[in-house]
């Protein structure tokens, strides 16, 4: 069944964002932030880490898990790197200030890199490595992230989907900006063909015995219940269509992102008490920043992925096609799209946002 859905505007999604954030105790500078990162996602037509997920993170500061106003703190530094306790905080406002940092590090010294750990989750990465475009640099962003992945030859999930985003500049061409998971899919995306009642592709998950399946909720059904089975690494089961790969990507991220800054890992995420009650999640985060001209002249560099960006798109078709991408190419003309005709919505997401509405006492004037 298509999900029907509503086009609203995306500044007054971003204004109800910030009023519901603020309403839960956080600064309006750091709600602000949060509520940037998820209607970008948006916007760029990454639907599944957009506001849907804003009531995840309303009862997450209203449990707890989740502190409004956290103790943020550096607690390792050196002239090129940080490393951050993000205070069991929400992970957009200390993510992007964390950015900044390798960023302002990258300018004096030719690259900068931060990382943080007892945070939670951050939103989107290629929110944060596209911030290094601003200033003409080569941006990179990690997180660990919930147990969901099934590893290769394995049959319960032990890591999470851990994405990885790069973002290089350009000239005259669209910025190359890769933001993808190192599983088949996120876990939004099986949360997506859910509302949507869509079966699921077979390859991407598998159920509690390991076996795939088309079965969304049987999936995220398993997963609320740890029943065992989830989400397969990029490439899919086995090693035959390189599924190792993408379980040792997932791993490289678990470790620059967790192990680096201290964060918990594989099954130290999301942790519960004695009696179940869950206590703040410890993940952790990586940031890098390049700058260009400390390998060659910049105006080089742009006009070679000029020609490298013009080259790949200039290939021969595949029968049947009618355009070679570059990755982002699609999230830049989207966000485009959607500035202008607004933001869609599916029945079940509005719904949830004028749930928060009701509860929060705010006016729903979307």
């Amino acid at each position: 069944m298509a999900e029907i859905t509503s086009a609203v505007d995306g500044k007054k999604l971003l204004d109800f964002c910030v009023r519901a954030f603020v309403k839960m105790g956080v600064q309006p500078e750091d709600a602000r932030i949060t509520a940037d990162v998820l209607v970008a996602a948006n916007l760029r037509g990454i639907d599944s880490h957009g506001v849907a997920r804003l009531a995840r993170y309303v009862n997450g500061l209203r449990d707890g898990v989740m502190v409004a106003q956290p103790d943020t703190k550096a607690i390792h530094e050196t002239p090129t790197t940080v490393t951050i306790d993000a205070g069991a905080g929400l992970g957009q406002p200390v993510s992007y200030r964390a950015m900044k940092q390798a960023i302002e590090k990258a300018k004096a010294y030719g690259c900068g890199f931060a990382t943080i750990r007892n945070s939670n989750h951050y939103g989107i990465a290629g929110y944060y490595a596209m911030m290094a475009l601003e200033e003409g640099m080569i941006g990179m962003s990690t997180t660990n992230a919930a147990v969901l992945v099934v590893p290769t030859f394995g049959r319960d999930a032990v890591y999470g989907t851990n994405p990885i985003a790069l973002a290089v500049p350009a000239g005259q061409e669209r910025s190359f900006v890769m933001d993808m998971a190192t599983s088949t899919v996120p876990r939004g995306k099986l949360e997506v063909y859910h509302r949507q009642e869509k079966p699921l592709p077979l390859g991407w998950a598998t159920d509690e015995k390991g076996v795939p399946t088309a079965d969304a909720g049987r999936v995220l059904d398993n997963f609320a219940k740890r029943a065992g089975g989830g989400l397969l690494p990029l490439g899919g089961a086995g090693e035959e269509m390189s599924g190792h790969k993408g379980y040792g990507m997932g791993l490289m991220v678990e470790i620059l992102s967790a192990v680096v800054p201290g964060a918990a890992f594989l099954s130290g995420v999301y942790p519960k008490d004695e009696q179940g009650k869950p206590l703040p999640a410890n993940l952790g985060h990586f940031f890098g920043a390049w700058r260009v001209d400390a390998f060659r002249p910049a105006e080089e560099f742009e006009a070679d992925m000029d020609r490298f960006i013009r080259e790949l798109k200039g290939g021969a078709l595949a029968e049947g096609a009618t355009r070679i991408y570059v990755h982002g190419e699609k999230e830049f003309e989207e966000a485009a799209r959607r500035a202008e005709t607004g933001i869609p919505l599916g029945p079940k997401v509005e719904a949830s946002l004028k749930q928060i509405a009701a509860d929060l006492g705010l006016e729903y004037d979307l």
